[in-house]
């Protein structure tokens, strides 16, 4: 079981809500940050580190002695990741490839090889039988996907996996969401949460996957967004209040969900309730 936790926009509770469901999972979970160019789940698990890795991902070598500057390759390349100049040489932009090999495909003196460059890190680490994963994009670099991609493959499929996606919804959101059995959804009740949300919910949508809503600070703003959720049969899943409590306890690096007893039992039900919409999406399949 994969669940995903996203947000239209950052600062809505996302990792509040995933940490907590991990805290109250233990051993049967695993969590994957992927929230690459902020990662902030190890703040609150606190892991043991038991591995850290340096990702790549491939990008194009031209061998000038081979080169004829025909330009298929240029013509290929939708990011312009490599470009013949008027006939006089190739140059390649590392930072804007996608790697997706089809100017090695496409050149007919085999001219163009593989390489790597360095896209950032990835973490791996254990606290009271929580696998945590975890990436850290290289500072300047533009393209999160093959980091996103690389945390993804280290999914335990024995254990129950919680995806901490990043906020919004571009290519990274999209990365971290696919192939995902449950979309949770992170909310709050203001124009800015309620105008994120809709994007989120049409992505989510777009990808075919169920979802449900976590409302957090929802005794705050107007009832635009239960309203939105109502039209659209999103599910509300769960309500946090606008708690200091909950506030003093998250500054402190401490997981509200098991520090504070009265919302332990609200993220074990937040939890029954995803399982119950996945069974019920697998048996109207």
């Amino acid at each position: 079981m994969i669940i995903s936790i996203a947000s239209g926009k950052g600062g809505t509770g996302k990792t509040t809500i995933t940490t907590g469901l991990a805290g109250i999972l233990g051993k049967r979970v695993q969590l994957l940050d992927c929230d690459v160019e902020e990662p902030n789940a190890h703040l609150f698990i606190q892991p043991e580190a038991t591995s850290t890795e340096t990702i790549t991902t491939a990008v194009p070598e031209v061998d000038d002695s081979r080169c004829t500057l025909c330009g298929k390759c240029d013509e290929i390349c939708q990011f312009k990741a490599i470009v013949v100049i008027k006939d006089t040489t190739v140059m390649t932009f590392p930072e804007l490839c996608h790697s997706c090999g089809g100017c090695m495909a496409v050149c007919p003196e085999h001219a163009i090889s593989e390489t790597t460059r360095d896209i950032g890190v990835r973490h791996r680490g254990q606290r009271d039988g929580i696998d945590l994963i975890y990436g850290e994009l290289r500072v300047g670099e533009a393209m999160a996907p093959p980091l996103i991609h690389a945390v993804r493959q280290l999914a335990d499929p024995q254990k129950i996996t919680l995806i901490d996606a990043p906020p919004g919804t571009s290519c990274p959101v999209i990365a971290a969401m696919r192939d995902t059995d449950f979309v949770l959804l992170v909310t709050e009740p203001t124009p800015f949460g309620l105008h994120d949300l809709k994007l989120a919910v049409g992505a989510v949508q777009t990808l075919g996957i169920p979802c449900g809503l976590v409302i957090n600070r929802c005794d705050i703003g107007d009832r635009a967004v239960w309203e939105y959720a109502e039209q659209a049969r999103i599910p509300i899943l769960m309500e946090l209040p606008f708690d200091r409590q909950i506030a003093e306890c998250y500054s402190r690096g401490d997981l509200p969900a098991m520090h504070m007893p009265s919302l332990k039992q609200r993220f074990v039900d937040l939890f029954d309730q995803i399982c119950a919409h996945i069974a019920e999406k697998g048996a109207q399949k």
